[in-house]
């Protein structure tokens, strides 16, 4: 028997900008909106079971999503909300679980307090809704949309949050034996489909950062609220060479392209990525590439530097960090890199989980000067900006 079971409904198919991927998958500093709640659910104490409901079409965006998070496998949702959360709430009916927390995959803000508020009220209550009070003076528009037509009094008046927390069984015979019936209306929440079964919902306070991600404004705040008061910003740096050698083909910021030499490495000698590797390793104090792939051990022999560049971007994400953007300059006579700027801002963009718009790739040569000049090599050089937790000195691993 699991004692609390989450739910997390990301079921919806809305999407920003017009395009084609559901906001609950968009990348909010470089963690898909959906991730930040299931890795806050999984990871509180008093949650013994984390569960996603998705759209079956969403399969592949949320495997990327969520990989390497261990939760239960997501269950397909229906055409509605209230679909959706029943179909949730009947896969999880054989772990019997006593209690279980509804969450929206749009509030990526939830926090530990919350949710154990919640918990704490369902000692006492067959349903719990987090919720903030209304502040602002609530005005009721006229007919024609554009003009007031009336004060509404909010005294007594909240803003609904999740998660929402039911004991189990009193939910699950809420939603199998309210379909159809109750207000012509669709219901909103959970906490709406068990006062439809008479059920008393308990208000407990929620927090205010605990936003709805919905308008693309919503993305600014939130990117916001991530960078606001609570970090500071780590600068690194990165230089490699590799030199000329036998060969077809280099492979530069993960790209392959044709050459007359290929370059001389222990891995694939990607000065680019090797340059980006220690620029981010540098801006967390974590060393440099040597110390984490030793050239003297075989396994990383001809290894794809990516591996290196992930392994960098997973110690920023074990420290709370995110990555702001990194840049990278290669200097060579040839390859010409101008061709393939696009491929590599792609591929380093794909590495590291960020938004291209925050990679920047340039070249230049040293006017014939130099081993570069002389076309005996490639060097790169690069720098990344990091977001970290304030006081994140250490490693909290």
């Amino acid at each position: 028997m699991a004692g609390v079971a989450a739910l997390i409904l990301a079921g919806g198919g809305a999407v920003r900008f017009g395009g084609d991927v559901p906001k609950q998958y968009m990348l909010l500093a470089g963690r898909a909106v959906l991730r930040h709640s299931a890795e806050t659910f999984a990871a509180h104490p008093d949650i013994d079971q984390v569960r996603v409901v998705i759209r079956a079409d969403d399969r592949a965006l949320y495997d990327h999503a969520m990989a390497g998070l261990e939760i239960l496998d997501p269950v397909d949702g229906g055409a509605t909300r209230q679909e959706s959360s029943r179909l949730g709430l009947e896969s999880l009916a054989g772990l019997a679980p006593e209690r279980v927390l509804i969450h929206d995959a749009a509030r990526p803000f939830i926090d530990k307090a919350t949710i154990s508020r919640v918990l704490a009220a369902l000692d006492g209550s067959a349903a719990v809704l987090p919720a903030v009070p209304v502040i602002d003076t609530l005005k009721r528009a006229a007919g024609d949309g554009a003009s007031v037509g009336d004060t509404v009094d909010r005294e007594g008046l909240w803003r609904a949050q999740t998660p929402q927390g039911f004991r189990y069984d009193e939910i699950m015979k809420a939603h199998r034996t309210g379909a159809g019936t109750g207000p012509a209306a669709p219901l909103t929440d959970d906490a709406a489909v068990a006062e439809n079964a008479g059920l008393n919902v308990t208000l407990v306070m929620g927090h205010e950062d605990n936003m709805k991600v919905t308008m693309p404004e919503d993305f600014i705040r939130a990117e916001g609220l991530i960078a606001g008061g609570s970090g500071e910003t780590r600068i690194g740096t990165g230089f490699d060479v590799h030199q000329f050698g036998p060969g077809d083909h280099v492979t530069l910021c993960g790209v392959r392209i044709k050459s007359a030499h290929g370059l001389i490495g222990h891995s694939d000698a990607d000065a680019g990525l090797h340059a980006i590797t220690d620029a981010i390793l540098g801006a967390i104090a974590e060393g440099d590439i040597g110390t984490h792939f030793p050239p003297s051990d075989p396994q990383w022999r001809d290894a794809a530097s990516d591996v290196f560049l992930r392994h960098a971007a997973g110690l920023v994400a074990a420290k709370g960090g995110r990555i702001v953007n990194v840049d990278v300059t290669l200097i060579c006579e040839h390859p010409k890199i101008g061709p393939h700027r696009a491929a590599m801002t792609e591929r380093i963009a794909g590495i590291l989980e960020i938004d291209a718009g925050r990679v920047g790739v340039k070249a230049t040569t040293t006017e014939r000067l130099g081993f570069t000049g002389r076309g005996e090599g490639i060097a790169a050089q690069a720098a990344a900006s990091i977001l970290m937790p304030t006081g994140q000195d250490h490693d909290p691993r």
